[in-house]
């Protein structure tokens, strides 16, 4: 079965990040922990928790966005 096609303008790299998890991740039992880090800015951050994982890559967005709407910056 072949996957469903994407669509290339959905999917900027600038919005590309990599997640590793540490070994003892049990994400059944809500244990995340790890590092991630933002694919074109390169800005990496560990993290012990989702909420924490969430809010860099919230603030990374946030900056992309400001980044995009104001290319003179």
């Amino acid at each position: 079965m072949m996957p469903p096609p994407h669509n290339p303008v959905h999917l900027s790299v600038h919005w590309a990040f990599v997640i590793q998890f540490q070994s003892d991740t049990a994400v059944e039992q809500g244990h995340l922990a790890g590092r991630v880090e933002h694919v074109v800015s390169s800005q990496a951050t560990a993290f012990q928790t989702l909420e924490t994982l969430l809010a860099f890559i919230a603030q990374v967005l946030h900056e992309e966005r400001e980044r995009s709407s104001n290319p003179r910056a």
